[in-house]
């Protein structure tokens, strides 16, 4: 098996396995079984109320209210929010599904019920040593050595992302294309735990689907650091398949399709990151007019 090959394998399942999505989340759905019911679904709905609105209940939390009726997670917790500026975009989130519910759409809302029920009982210690896992396959490290086409092309746009990141957090990650990819130093294992350690355990939810859609903890950092736009975020996660489109031409509806999903589930998790890192910010004045 060739590095090239082994790299395809990972970027189809990493370490973190299926990626918590967006699923499940009616109010009025039964106690899950598993984790498995935060996977990608597909199906769909009616909408079954007409107005969304948010109240602050017990402890400071925030609610989501269809009809007045109290949104709750798949597992019958009360779904609850630490902060104002999360409530209105969960809110939002709801308010613009049209006559039919998409709840594969609604990636805020699958989010903050994987951060409320917890399906698989992780605690941020399990879930930083999940992340520091995945950077021992990080597509950024793992390199081609044919052709030679794409060896520049990984060199070119690979490089200074990885050059920022070791600079930015003082570690050395490196690449390479053994099979083995490239040797992480503990002590910059060290260092990315102790940073990681900073985010609370609904941000690291969120940073952890960053992960497992770009399997990349150098670009989902780059990302979250403001450093990348989610475009080009996207992009350098891609860049494998976008050489082989150009080189080999494309499904012409699929890939456009693809990349968009993509972005959208991208997007989704960095602004979970940063809206769940935060105080509440949004004036109570909101919530009276």
């Amino acid at each position: 098996m060739t590095a090239a090959m082994f790299r395809s394998l990972v970027r189809l399942r990493g370490p973190f396995g299926s990626a918590p999505s967006l699923s499940e989340v009616c109010p009025r759905s039964q106690h899950f079984q598993s984790a498995l019911k935060y996977s990608t679904a597909t199906a769909e709905r009616r909408r079954f109320y007409q107005d969304v609105s948010i109240s602050q209940g017990e402890g400071g939390l925030y609610e989501v209210n269809l009809d007045r009726r109290k949104l709750k997670t798949p597992g019958g917790k009360l779904f609850t929010l630490p902060n104002e500026s999360l409530a209105i975009a969960v809110a939002t989130e709801w308010d613009a599904q049209r006559d039919t519910l998409k709840f594969y759409t609604m990636h805020l809302t699958t989010l903050c019920n994987t951060a409320l029920d917890n399906p698989t009982q992780r605690n941020k210690d399990q879930m930083i040593t999940a992340a520091l896992k995945f950077l021992e396959t990080d597509t950024v490290c793992y390199r081609v050595d044919e052709p030679h086409g794409l060896v520049e092309l990984q060199k070119n746009e690979w490089d200074p992302v990885l050059h920022w990141i070791e600079n930015r957090y003082n570690v050395t990650i490196g690449s390479s294309s053994n099979i083995l990819g490239p040797e992480i130093p503990e002590a910059t294992k060290d260092t990315f735990r102790q940073h990681l350690n900073s985010y609370n355990f609904w941000s690291l939810t969120g940073l952890e689907y960053v992960i497992t859609q770009l399997k990349s903890v150098v670009l989902s950092m780059g990302m979250i650091d403001r450093h990348l736009s989610v475009e080009q975020a996207v992009l350098l996660s891609r860049l494998e398949e976008e050489y082989q489109i150009r080189t080999w031409g494309n499904v012409e509806w699929a890939h456009d399709y693809d990349m968009y999903e993509l972005r959208a589930r991208t997007a989704a998790g960095a602004l979970f990151v940063h809206l769940s890192s935060e105080s509440s910010t949004v004036k109570r004045k909101l919530l009276q007019d």
